[in-house]
C-alpha cells in the first residue's frame, strides 16, 4: 500500500496546487458582502466553500470508497476505512485581512492512522507533502526538522486562542515562559503552515490548543515523516481530535513537553 499512497498523495498535491490557484485569483475580488461570521472569530466566504467542492469533487474521483471530515460541510459521507480531512482554506482571517498566509490542507487517515498529508502554501507556491513511511517533501525536495538540540536556541510558533478562551491563563504562562526561554516566537495565523515549517526546520516546534482535526492532520504527518516529534499537551496521541497539539523536532520535546503539561494540568 505504501507505493499507493505515495502514488495517491502526488494527484493531491495537484489537487491542493489546483485549489489554491483558484483562491490565489479570488483573493483580489474579495468584498466585506462576501464574507460571513460562523462563530466567535470564525469567518467563512465563498471561496472556502467552492475550493472545498471542488476539492471534495477530485478527491472522490481518485477514492471513491473513502468518507470525509470537512470544515465547511459541503458533504456528509462518513463511517469508511479511509477518511479525506479537508480545510480548504486554512488561515481565512489572514485571507480576508489580504495578510498572505494561508494554506489548503488535505489528509488521508485510514482508520485511526494518517497516511497521506499535503499542505499547500497558496501565496509561497509551497507545496508540503508526505505518505506514511515515505519521508517528508517540499515541491520534490526532501525536507528534515531542525537539529537544533536547545530550546534556547529554538524559534517557537503558536496560535493564540481566538474563540476558546478557556485556558487562556495558562496559555499565557507558557507563552511568556517560551518567550523567556527560546529565541523567539511566531504566530502567522495558519497552523497547517505552522507545521509545515516544523518540518522544514524553519520553526523549532509549535503549539496550540482550541484546535480541529483538518487544521492539524496534515501537518502532523509531514512532521513525523520529516522526523519531528508529534503529541498533545499530556505526551500522549490525541493531537488529530484532541484539540491540542505539539509538533517539535526531537530533540527538543522532552524540555519543551515538560513544561507545557506542567502547565496545562489536567
Amino acid at each position: 500500500m505504501k507505493t499507493e499512497y505515495r502514488q495517491i498523495c502526488q494527484v493531491v498535491c495537484d489537487i491542493a496546487r489546483d485549489a489554491g490557484a483558484y483562491i490565489r485569483e479570488e483573493l483580489p475580488l474579495l468584498s466585506a458582502s462576501d464574507i460571513e461570521r460562523k462563530s466567535l472569530n470564525s469567518y467563512v466566504t465563498h471561496v472556502d466553500t467552492t475550493a472545498e467542492k471542488r476539492i471534495v469533487k477530485a478527491l472522490e474521483e481518485i477514492l471513491p470508497e473513502a468518507g470525509f471530515i470537512v470544515e465547511e460541510e459541503s458533504i456528509d459521507k462518513k463511517g469508511y476505512d479511509h477518511k479525506w480531512i479537508v480545510d480548504p482554506l486554512d488561515g481565512t482571517t489572514n485571507f480576508i485581512h489580504g495578510v498572505p498566509c494561508f494554506s489548503v490542507s488535505i489528509a488521508l487517515m485510514h482508520r485511526d492512522e494518517m497516511v497521506i498529508g499535503v499542505v499547500y502554501e497558496v501565496m509561497q507556491d509551497e507545496c508540503f507533502y508526505a505518505w506514511k513511511g515515505g519521508g517528508a517533501y517540499l515541491n520534490d525536495n526532501p525536507i528534515r526538522v531542525s537539529e537544533t538540540t536547545s530550546l534556547k536556541e529554538s524559534l517557537l510558533a503558536t496560535g493564540f486562542p481566538y474563540h476558546d478562551y478557556s485556558q487562556l491563563n495558562e496559555y499565557m504562562e507558557l507563552f511568556t515562559w517560551c518567550l523567556r526561554n527560546s529565541h523567539g516566537v511566531r504566530r502567522f495565523g495558519s497552523a497547517a503552515v505552522d507545521l509545515a515549517y516544523v518540518a522544514c526546520g524553519r520553526f523549532d516546534g509549535f503549539f496550540e490548543y482550541g484546535l480541529n482535526p483538518w487544521d492539524v492532520a496534515a501537518g502532523s504527518l509531514i512532521v513525523k515523516e520529516a522526523g519531528g516529534a508529534v503529541s498533545d499537551f499530556s505526551k500522549k496521541d490525541n493531537f488529530v481530535f484532541g484539540k491540542e497539539i505539539l509538533a517539535v523536532n526531537s530533540a527538543v520535546y522532552q524540555e519543551l513537553s515538560k513544561k507545557i503539561k506542567s502547565v496545562f494540568k489536567k
